[in-house]
């Protein structure tokens, strides 16, 4: 495990970070024949026949550039040779809290220019409108300037944001520290007998972050719950007896997500704490397989194969793990990927991307939600999550499927109160060994405890 690093001054990494994007967006808008890169940071979204907005989502191409991530009807323009500009969105309203002034580090990087309504952003936009790349959604549209999501620029950035600079490391690592406070007063709730919506409220408040600012809906499930992958609903009481907790959150620092998952078990001395223990340990060593060269495939393929050696250590299934993999058994108690890129979004761009050109590398034949198929490099961030879950519908497919023979029934039944187990943590591909970055946040917080 690798010490956990010190939290940096981001304005010491900004600058080169900045470079960095300034480079890519000049190789992009050659690629694309554009002049000017033009990212607008998006607008608000009106429900239907309603004078309320959804809660508002910044553009991902404003945020690689920006920490504003609270900004709609703002505008960043790059010209190769210039200063980038930024066109802020400071409104006079009463009703609402208006953006403060720009300030801090990323402000003397920039050119920027207030505006007080958004329409006012036209006259600041490079023209003509034709000769600018523009990033966005087709709601972002001004004037003439309208997204046209040039696809060789697009796919040219989206690649090259697989690997995180300096800046983009730290900005991850501090959201590691974030959400790792919010599981660990997850735990304490569930100890205490919480319920999934007590044990929500108790991670929102330890983190700082309501709905609206965690990088997603929190996952929260007790008992049978946490067999549903995205179990969401947040049951107002806890159930009687409590056996189990899923909890799969994370936070977000400066337009970066982090996304943890942990098991608990209710009784520490119970079987199914063995089999968390036994997932636990599995999942680090496959952290420490995420190394530049390896596919990551062949980790997801592995990761079936390790969690069917524990399914027939406990007696669970009758065959083989390869066996199991073969004929499709392991897919019902591993039936998502091993993990996903992360970043900007917490299932962040490019992980099927064979070039920057375009091109797509497929899914293994018979796992059609792994979420990344790329050969790992040095600078991405991965997700490595691998799951145990007895959920009833796809157990019956095995069944109807002519491998009934292959499981040990009456261990399922044992097993399935508890839902499921999900272990997950954020790894680093770096030049030499794996730098997981979740593991060192709890480490840390512990120690802090102590």
């Amino acid at each position: 495990m690798n010490a956990s690093a010190p939290s940096p001054d981001p304005a010491a990494l900004y600058a080169d970070h900045l470079a960095t994007m300034m480079r890519r967006a000049d190789e992009a808008l050659a690629r694309s024949g554009h002049d000017h890169l033009v990212v607008p940071s998006g607008t608000q979204h009106w429900q239907v026949f309603d004078d309320r907005d959804y809660p508002y989502a910044v553009n991902p191409q404003f945020k690689a550039w920006l920490p504003l991530t609270r900004l709609p009807y703002s505008w960043l323009v790059h010209t190769p040779g210039q200063r980038p500009r930024v066109v802020y969105y400071q409104p006079f309203d009463y009703w609402h809290v208006v953006p403060d002034a720009p300030n801090g580090w990323w402000t003397d990087h920039f050119d920027i220019h207030i505006i007080r309504k958004p329409e006012e952003a036209l006259a600041l936009l490079p023209q003509p409108a034709a000769r600018c790349a523009i990033l966005g959604e087709p709601q972002s549209a001004l004037g003439d300037h309208v997204p046209n999501n040039p696809e060789p620029a697009l796919l040219y950035l989206e690649y090259q944001r697989s690997c995180k600079t300096p800046y983009e490391i730290a900005m991850m690592r501090q959201a590691q520290r974030m959400a790792v406070r919010g599981h660990r007063a997850a735990e304490a709730a569930f100890r205490a007998g919480h319920s999934e919506f007590g044990i929500h409220m108790a991670y929102c408040a330890a983190v700082g972050q309501d709905a609206g600012e965690l990088p997603y809906g929190n996952i929260v499930g007790l008992n049978e719950h946490a067999a549903v992958l995205h179990y969401t609903e947040l049951q107002r009481a806890a159930p009687n007896p409590l056996r189990s907790f899923l909890i799969d959150a994370g936070a977000s620092f400066h337009g970066y997500a982090s996304d943890i998952t942990r098991t608990y078990a209710h009784d520490t001395g119970s079987e199914f704490q063995a089999m968390i223990d036994a997932v636990d340990a599995a999942q680090q060593r496959m952290c420490q397989g995420v190394r530049a060269g390896v596919d990551y495939k062949q980790l997801h393929v592995d990761a079936h194969l390790a969690l069917m050696g524990i399914l027939k250590e406990f007696g669970v299934i009758t065959v083989s793990p390869e066996a199991a993999l073969a004929t499709g058994v392991s897919f019902a108690f591993f039936p998502h990927g091993l993990g996903h890129p992360i970043g900007l979004q917490v299932h962040d761009v490019a992980g099927f991307a064979e070039s920057d050109r375009g091109g797509r590398i497929p899914r293994p034949q018979g796992h059609p939600y792994l979420r990344m198929t790329r050969v790992l490099e040095p600078g991405m961030v991965v997700t490595i999550e691998p799951g145990l879950y007895f959920i009833d519908m796809l157990l019956d497919e095995v069944k109807q499927n002519g491998h009934a023979g292959s499981v040990d029934w009456a261990r399922v039944d044992a097993f399935r109160p508890y839902g499921g187990i999900r272990i997950e943590d954020e790894v680093l591909c770096t030049e030499g060994e794996a730098d997981n970055l979740t593991r060192p946040a709890f480490a840390e917080a512990q120690a802090a405890a102590a």
